[in-house]
């Protein structure tokens, strides 16, 4: 591996950051250290790096924001790349066309300063766009799939391609891209209508009042933890179980929202996984529901 990095080093492929803790790159902050991280520079770059990673059989993964993943305590004796560079915001009229890294609440200030409405869902989500794209980010009964009209992909092939909406397969919390993991989302065309710039803003504020007052911002987390079931919602489930406020190790069912699990004191990654496992076994036992885990487990195997 060292002479891999030294390599991706001297080819100028874009920042190295070695020996990182994903403590530090994940929003529930627990996780063990990751060999290294790589910032492509642009396309080109990170198609050599993926084709290099691939030669020398290292793994590797695109990580966004760390906002909806679980990374186990161990070591990822791996490379993890950051698409932070590809950062380009372009307004076309009611179309805007923003690169993968960019981050999804960003955007959203933006897109209302220009008085342009679709993503005021999205002023709460603590992810990437390409992440947001990838597993079909969404709140407030809407969702990345209402407003992506298009995406520049790369392929496991090394060849870059346009994918429609129709084609992206969104569906609750799911795209083509979770059932296919080897494509790279690199940038979305987001089609926006007009809307009033100053009903937005108050809608915007209305909505991070009420976060504020029924989540649990106050600790690191991952958001929802399970999607709600069909006419159902996990956090009733969990809460009529009395489980509010159970802890295992550091981590903590929230006492304000009980589909989030929280860090509240020093946890390990086993923790949650442990509470999550629990909740899991217990909603199944009570109400015969098997809930599905919205947040993905990296390096659990």
């Amino acid at each position: 591996m060292k002479e891999f990095l030294k390599e991706i080093k001297q080819l100028d492929l874009g920042k190295v950051i070695t020996n990182v803790s994903l403590k530090e790159y994940t929003t529930y902050h627990v996780g063990g250290m990751a060999t290294a991280i790589v910032y492509p520079k642009n396309i080109n770059c990170l198609i050599t790096l993926i084709q290099k990673l691939k030669e020398k059989h290292i793994l590797f993964m695109i990580l966004g924001n760390g906002s909806n993943v679980l990374f186990s305590d161990k070591n990822y004796e791996g490379v993890l790349i950051k698409l932070t560079e590809f950062d380009k915001i372009a307004f076309h009229g009611n179309k805007v066309t923003v690169g993968a890294g960019v981050s999804l609440m960003k955007l959203s200030q933006q897109t209302i300063r220009k008085g342009l409405s679709g993503l005021e869902f999205a002023c709460g989500i603590p992810g990437s766009v390409g992440g947001a794209v990838y597993m079909n980010a969404g709140a407030y009964k809407s969702d990345m799939g209402y407003v992506v009209s298009k995406v520049k992909v790369l392929t496991p092939k090394m060849t870059v391609i346009t994918m429609v909406n129709k084609e992206l397969d969104f569906h609750y919390r799911t795209s083509f891209f979770k059932k296919h993991k080897d494509y790279v989302c690199l940038e979305a065309t987001l089609q926006l209508k007009k809307g009033n710039k100053e009903e937005m803003e108050q809608l915007v504020l209305d909505r991070k009042k009420r976060r504020l007052d029924t989540q649990p911002l106050e600790y690191p987390s991952a958001g929802s933890v399970f999607r709600n079931p069909k006419d159902l919602y996990s956090g009733k489930l969990i809460e009529d179980l009395g489980y509010k406020g159970l802890m295992k190790g550091g981590a903590k069912i929230s006492e304000k929202h009980a589909n989030f699990i929280v860090n509240f004191n020093h946890a390990k990654a086993q923790d949650i996984k442990d509470l999550i496992d629990f909740i899991q076994e217990a909603v199944k036992e009570k109400y015969g529901v098997d809930l599905v885990v919205e947040q993905e487990f990296i390096n659990w195997e």
